[in-house]
């Protein structure tokens, strides 16, 4: 029998050395995105807010993983031996707690599951005590998952895979996830005991199981949705994992007290912060980065990304907000409007036609449809500075650097190369000349030459 201790201590180990074949891509699997950001930086989340100390295991050649995983510590799998093999390159950081593998392609597990994960391996001592906790969990299609096997006690006998289950075992709908937590001595000396003597020759992770009940362990399953627990390991798989990600960001938003008119419609990335009483209206997509202020509309068909939008602010709808925007309260963004690394003051309002990059637009100011803010000259980025209460006609060319005063006025059709003081009136346009009878005289003569043939 195996005596248990209360744990000091705790350890996620995160296996992501997997390349991802079957993704058809030149990330790796871990790197592959869900809800804005990478499949492990879902899982780093969850984990960081359970256990002690994280630890990823990667591949060779894995910068960009290791640049993810900072400031938690990697170790690289040099040659891929399989999961328990991966896992024991973790071995010298497991510490003198528990330890939970998990896996780089299981993204979408909760903290509360993995708190209810550990909570059960610390549950109780001697007779309740549990030494190895695993995940499991009902699948809609058990399909060809290992099944697990447990007593009417709820202790677990045995993890069957379906290759070698009985029709019996077959009709056992818990099904292993592959997560495993223990004690980190245990766990040491269960990971050196894998052998490898399979078709690929590989140590899994999921033969610890079979290792410790042979040892006298108490091995108890904890159970959580499908969707929690399913892997990802193709571009399918990925995409209906985005839809269960992107249904938990919407329903977090609305319990919020956010508005989603078309919920299915809007699309959210994992660090949209959307106050109380927004209103999203259908088709709007959040990149990384966005932050709504309480009051504001974003309406249909608008894409943000990386900016703030300040309260009772509306938005759309056909907009589109880039990186390092900010808009004031009470500020109008209209259709076909982009802006960015534009500062729209209070009550500003661009409502039609605009581009705006790096503007600095004062509280007020009204920007007319047409208007260009022409930043860049091929090399460098220029800003154009518009003061307060300034009124920009339409059609009018803004050439940084330049700056445009408090109260200005900018002419319809102008394009304006030079600063402009405050409340003055910049006219920069040709002078309209009008020829009597002109038009008239040129139709005629164009009719004349196309009668000749």
């Amino acid at each position: 029998m195996i005596n248990s201790q209360v744990p000091c201590s705790s350890t996620a180990v995160l296996l992501a050395a997997g390349l991802g074949t079957r993704m058809r891509s030149a990330l790796p699997k871990a790197m592959q995105p869900l809800a804005g950001q990478p499949m492990l930086s879902h899982l780093i989340a969850s984990a960081a807010r359970v256990f002690d100390r994280v630890v990823v295991v990667i591949g060779p050649d894995m910068e960009d993983v290791v640049t993810l995983a900072a400031p938690h510590v990697t170790v690289v799998q040099h040659d891929r031996l399989g999961t328990a093999h991966a896992a024991l390159q973790a071995e010298a950081l497991f510490g003198d707690g528990d330890v939970a593998v998990l896996y780089a392609d299981n993204p979408l597990i909760t903290p509360e599951t993995l708190s209810r994960l550990l909570a059960t391996r610390r549950a109780g001592i001697g007779a309740e005590r549990t030494d190895l906790a695993l995940l499991a969990m009902r699948p809609a299609d058990p399909g060809r998952y290992g099944r697990v096997i447990a007593g009417s006690d709820g202790i677990v006998e045995k993890i069957v895979e379906w290759a070698d289950a009985t029709e019996a075992e077959r009709d056992v709908d818990l099904c292993n996830a592959g997560v495993l937590c223990a004690e980190a001595g245990h766990f040491r000396k269960w990971l050196h005991r894998v052998g490898n003597a399979n078709a690929k020759g590989e140590y899994y992770l999921t033969d610890v199981v079979a290792i410790a009940r042979n040892d006298g362990a108490v091995v108890r399953a904890v159970e959580a949705p499908e969707s929690e627990l399913r892997g990802i390991n193709s571009r399918v798989e990925l995409a209906e994992a985005e839809t269960i990600v992107q249904r938990r960001l919407r329903n977090e938003a609305m319990l919020a007290g956010v508005t989603l008119t078309a919920p299915e419609t809007v699309f959210l990335s994992f660090d949209t912060l959307l106050e109380p009483d927004v209103v999203v209206q259908p088709h709007v997509v959040f990149g990384p980065g966005v932050t709504v202020r309480s009051g504001a509309e974003i309406r249909a068909f608008s894409h943000l990304e990386g900016c703030e939008v300040g309260p009772r602010a509306l938005v759309g709808p056909y907009a589109r907000l880039r990186p390092g925007s900010t808009l004031g309260e009470g500020s109008h963004v209209g259709n076909f409007v982009e802006l960015k690394g534009t500062t729209l003051g209070a009550g500003a309002k661009a409502n039609h036609l605009t581009y705006l990059g790096d503007s600095s637009i004062g509280a007020g100011s009204n920007i007319g449809a047409g208007t260009i803010t022409c930043n860049y000259d091929g090399v460098f980025k220029h800003r154009t500075t518009i003061g307060e209460n300034t009124f920009i006609g339409s059609d009018s060319i803004l050439v940084a650097p330049v700056t445009i005063g408090d109260g200005a006025l900018i002419a319809a059709g102008s394009v304006i190369t030079q600063d402009v003081a405050p409340d003055a009136l910049a006219v920069a346009r040709g002078m309209q000349v009008n020829k009597p009878g002109w038009a008239a005289r040129f139709r005629t003569a164009l009719r004349a030459k196309k009668e000749q043939g």
